[in-house]
């Protein structure tokens, strides 16, 4: 077995492929038996074994067709197996020329790359952070899946609200997550990723952490980490800051105060990007307006002149009834 092993691994490049991942070395010496050089019409084994480096080793759709996602190699061996196990059987301690041996190895690679492709395929590595294992590609180069190898901890992030105002952490990330994830948030007083340096608060399936009215004590660093199976997939970090309001008002006051400094004692425009624009009404709504200012100033003035005629004739009757009676009293003493 070792000196078949030895052999093998002379006649074929120290890179591996996705024929030497699936296929036994005792198949391809079988496979490779009868291999009869055309030209020269003698049996060589080398130059079998070069053939199978060139369609499956050298070829770049191979390789390609071959990175599927986690889980799926398996599928991938059946696949190859089902193409060269039959020419293994069919050709042991059988001789034939190189020709044909091209074109069923090359039949068997078209074939493998066909129905390899439409496994489904890795989602991928989103970086920074994060152990994702959905997204391991399997690699027919090394025989094994290639991990995303990014560290669980990611970047702080950081945010400032202010005083009294509400403010929310997600703990969400881009790429996959096993669906019995769980999430456990943490709180540490200082700028910090030491893990001995924060106290749990909430342990869920929730990725929100709501915070409805920050208050200065609310300061400091949150901690979300999500687990699988008690395997941590990634340690997100956000740096809080709330700023309180009397500072808040502080700095109000003296961006005032800088601004009254300014040369002539003129407050700069609110806006450098968009201009003050004085408003004017059209032409036609100044002439309705006015027109209806005009008309209340008449109603105004008839009503009020009506009004004082009618307290003058209501004053003016008893004096002329009393004087017109004392008259005809004067005239019966005459």
């Amino acid at each position: 077995m070792i000196v078949k092993l030895l052999f093998f691994s002379s006649v074929i490049k120290t890179a591996l492929n996705c024929y030497q991942c699936f296929i036994d070395v005792d198949d391809s010496l079988r496979l490779c038996w009868g291999h009869i050089l055309t030209e020269y019409n003698i049996r060589n084994v080398d130059s079998c074994f070069n053939t199978l480096d060139r369609i499956f080793n050298n070829e770049s759709r191979v390789i390609e067709a071959g990175k599927v996602g986690r889980g799926y190699d398996v599928m991938l061996k059946n696949i190859l197996m089902t193409e060269i196990m039959p020419i293994v059987e069919e050709f042991d301690q059988q001789k034939n020329n190189d020709t044909v041996y091209e074109f069923r190895l090359q039949a068997a690679a078209n074939n493998f790359i066909a129905a390899a492709s439409r496994l489904p395929r890795a989602s991928g590595c989103f970086p920074p952070c994060g152990f994702q294992a959905q997204g391991a590609v399997y690699n027919c180069m090394t025989c094994q899946y290639d991990s995303c190898e990014f560290p669980l901890d990611c970047p702080v992030k950081e945010i400032k609200v202010k005083e009294n105002n509400r403010t929310q952490m997600w703990c969400k990330v881009p790429f996959l997550l096993p669906t019995d994830a769980e999430i456990v948030w943490r709180y540490a007083m200082e700028r910090t990723m030491l893990m001995d340096r924060f106290d749990e608060v909430t342990a869920g399936v929730d990725p929100l952490y709501f915070i409805p009215s920050a208050r200065p004590e609310h300061s400091g660093t949150y901690q979300c980490e999500i687990f699988s199976q008690e395997h941590s997939l990634v340690r997100i970090y956000y740096y809080l800051t709330v700023v309180p309001m009397a500072q808040i008002g502080h700095a109000e006051l003296q961006d005032i105060f800088e601004q009254a400094l300014l040369p002539g004692g003129q407050f700069p425009p609110l806006s450098h990007t968009v201009p003050f624009t004085l408003w004017l009404p059209s032409p036609a709504l100044v002439t309705i307006c006015l027109t209806a200012m005009l008309l209340l100033i008449f109603l105004s003035l008839g009503a009020l002149y009506w009004l004082s005629y009618q307290i003058g004739t209501d004053d003016s009757d008893p004096a002329q009834e009393t004087k017109f009676t004392e008259k005809k009293k004067y005239v019966i003493h005459c």
